[in-house]
């Protein structure tokens, strides 16, 4: 079954709630069984549906849990016909460029925490050494 290929026009002729398919990545998916159990609400799958969804589901950084559910309703892929809307070029997150990013971002915060102590230090020994001019 998720051999089949649909033309946008035939998915666009599913965008009803009993009848709701969506396109993520040039595949097609049957989410009408999965309308009523959306985390985000039927009205977010109703929003997309018969349309390419691609853009939204990325944006919103769905689970792996979220991408198991979405192969579940698998029924097919989208064939792509002159004049149909164009595809959006989408980079999706890589896990190597989101560890990166994250690594990066763990290095920062230690230099920052670093330098803080650096400052911490330099003000515990001045106001030492100021105190000792005093007495």
């Amino acid at each position: 079954m998720a051999d089949k290929e649909y033309t946008y026009s035939e998915v666009s002729e599913h965008a009803t709630k009993k009848d709701c398919f969506i396109v993520v990545h040039d595949k097609v998916y049957n989410a009408s069984s999965f309308v009523d159990e959306h985390p985000g609400g039927e009205e977010v799958l109703l929003d997309v549906g018969g349309q390419d969804a691609t853009e939204a589901f990325e944006d919103v950084g769905h689970s792996d849990e979220a991408r198991e559910i979405l192969e579940g309703l698998l029924v097919g892929k989208l064939k792509r016909m002159e004049g149909d809307p164009k595809p959006k070029s989408y980079e999706p997150t890589s896990a190597t460029g989101a560890a990166a990013d994250t690594a990066s971002m763990g290095v920062g915060l230690y230099a920052l925490v670093l330098i803080g102590g650096v400052l911490a230090f330099g003000a515990y020994k001045y106001l030492q050494a100021q105190q000792s001019q005093a007495q």
